[in-house]
């Protein structure tokens, strides 16, 4: 099956349908250049609709109780199992990932799933302690209706369901903008499997659209009780913006990781290993990886550079679709030209160049930046530190004590995703919860990889309801 010919298309209330707009939304592979396909955008009509369906799904979608939302998502689990070479070709060939990348996603994406089969038969009810024994107080969670989502052009299939299986598992009804440059991945092919997985029509509407077609119609709509974003800090300061100004709540899973930092004793060759995965995985653009600054002991930030530069030079290159390349081309041309582009500036604003990189056809080879001779503070105002890097690229900085790697962390564009190597887990923790950014790994990648660990479930898709129950007669205090 052609998932892009197939799927290339707007899913509205259970019927698959072309947008009704004047121009098409073309999905390029990033490596061949080659067309996969064309989606004509849908319009504010379509938004309507969309949002229509959902809310009158909404009631059937409660009443089917949580079981019968479980068995939903166990049956697209076995789906994506089924499917994995066919899935994992769709993702190499839409966003470029390597087949080891790719299958990683889709492995994360089935958790995600199995995860989000827990909450459906969770408790929705608990009791609270009341002042006398002739009261009881419950405590009742509900669904919050209709979300509002859009999913990222990084790890679409996985992002996608990040939000997706939560909300839907709750009870939730859900219409989802995937990004531009993954439609299919990040949209349209997970509601062909949660509708073959049995997902009522209606439940999830995908919407392939643009903000220039649209404008906040998608955000301002009176449905949606939830705008749930993932992506960009910028654009996510602007949806939380246009849904405080329409009492919605904003659910947002931003981008930009926080500071990759090596102790004195950590395991080198290991930590460099990490390095590794969490710049250079997805080419660099895994969102909420550690940010590129990789912070590291002057006593060991000889030893260290030279495993990390050894290690990154080793990494094969090229076309994704080889079992061998775990480095492929970055989404678009414009991501490419920004990244390099920030290397050329960090270097300008003297920063030593380890591993020069450089482009090899639409592929952009690692890049390792080191510290200038006068200091890593030099660099306080490069753009390489303030802004989010979405390429293969990392600066190595030293620090003379934790104090100083602390302040060398502050200001990055942190979320989540900083990591801490070191021998001592006690002297890690600690250490750890000095650093900015919502998680950290010990010894890790900082690769925010567990589903659990997205800001996804109770909170963020159900409202809570205070039910106060009196047992015999009220005394009232006049």
């Amino acid at each position: 099956m052609s998932y892009f010919a197939e799927f290339a298309l707007q899913y509205v209330d259970g019927a698959w349908r072309r947008g009704s707009g004047s121009w098409d939304i073309v999905d390029f592979d990033p490596y061949t250049g080659e067309k996969l396909a064309s989606v004509t955008v849908a319009t504010v009509a379509e938004i309507d609709a969309a949002y229509a369906a959902a809310e009158r799904a909404a009631p059937g979608w409660i009443a089917a109780g949580g079981f019968a939302r479980r068995e939903v998502l166990e049956r697209a689990v076995r789906l994506v199992e089924e499917r994995q070479d066919a899935l994992a070709a769709a993702l190499t060939a839409e966003t470029g990932a390597p087949r080891a990348r790719a299958v990683h996603e889709l492995r994360l994406a089935r958790e995600c799933l199995r995860d989000a089969g827990t909450l459906a038969v969770g408790p929705s009810e608990s009791l609270r302690p009341a002042a006398a024994d002739t009261k009881e107080n419950h405590v009742l969670r509900e669904p919050v209706g209709t979300v509002g989502a859009i999913s990222p052009f990084h790890h679409p299939f996985l992002r996608g369901l990040a939000t997706v299986a939560p909300a839907l598992a709750l009870g939730n009804t859900v219409v989802l903008k995937p990004h531009q440059s993954t439609p299919v991945t990040g949209g349209t092919l997970l509601a062909h499997l949660l509708e073959e997985a049995g997902l009522p029509g209606g439940v999830l509407n995908v919407v392939v659209t643009d903000i220039a077609e649209i404008d906040n119609a998608l955000l301002a709509h009176p449905v949606p009780g939830v705008i749930a974003y993932s992506g960009s800090r910028r654009t996510g300061r602007e949806i939380a913006a246009v849904a405080a100004a329409h009492f919605k709540r904003a659910v947002l899973d931003l981008s930009g990781g926080g500071a990759f930092v090596v102790l004195d004793d950590a395991d080198l060759a290991r930590a460099a290993e990490a390095v590794c995965f969490s710049r250079f995985v997805h080419q660099g653009q895994a969102g909420g990886a550690p940010a590129s600054r990789v912070l590291v002991d002057r006593a060991v930030e000889r030893e260290f550079t030279a495993e990390l530069v050894a290690r990154a030079r080793a990494l094969p290159v090229g076309d994704p679709r080889d079992p061998a390349t775990r480095i492929g081309p970055l989404i678009t041309p414009a991501q490419a030209t920004a990244t390099a582009t920030l290397a050329e500036q960090a270097a300008a604003d003297g920063a030593v160049p380890l591993l020069p990189g450089g482009a090899e056809g639409p592929v952009l080879r690692p890049t390792v930046l080191g510290a200038p001779a006068d200091g890593p503070e030099r660099l306080a105002g490069s753009a390489l530190l303030t802004h989010e890097v979405h390429g293969p690229l990392a600066v190595v900085l030293p620090f003379k004590d934790e104090d100083a790697a602390v302040r060398l962390a502050d200001g990055a564009p942190a979320e989540r995703g900083a990591a801490v190597h070191t021998g001592n887990e006690r002297r890690g923790i600690a250490l750890a919860r000095r650093l900015p950014g919502g998680t950290a790994q010990l010894n890790g990648s900082g690769v925010p990889d567990e589903p659990v660990a997205r800001p996804r479930g109770l909170d963020a898709f159900t409202t809570v309801r205070w039910v106060s129950v009196q047992f015999g007669r009220s005394v009232f205090p006049f």
